[in-house]
């Protein structure tokens, strides 16, 4: 398990214990406000749980799916150096202490 720290789509700060093997779509999607609506349920399918990755660790992800990058580049607030689809993301130890901030709604 590690944690993650999140703004919000208010600018609310939050920090989440996350179980590794899990997506970080679940926890983001459960935010009490300012969350995403990840409407495909993580069958990458949709934008809405996109996320603005901190570039220290954007680079830990590697090359992105060639579907996932479709996806991004479909939204009005993509960047190609800190864009990420929330469920595309699994929690590991690697992980713990990422910041990420919730992009603005479509």
């Amino acid at each position: 398990m590690g944690k993650i720290k999140v703004t919000d789509r208010e600018g609310g700060k939050h920090e989440l214990e996350v179980e590794n093997g899990r997506s970080l779509m679940e926890p983001l999607r459960d935010l009490p406000s300012g969350g995403i609506e990840a409407l495909c349920g993580g069958m990458l399918s949709c934008a809405t749980c996109h996320v603005f990755v901190e570039p220290e660790w954007y680079a830990k992800f590697g090359e992105l799916e060639d579907d996932e990058v479709e996806l991004l580049e479909g939204t009005e607030c993509y960047k190609p150096e800190s864009s990420r689809l929330s469920c595309q993301i699994i929690m590991d130890d690697e992980l713990d202490g990422l910041t990420l901030t919730i992009a603005p709604e479509e």
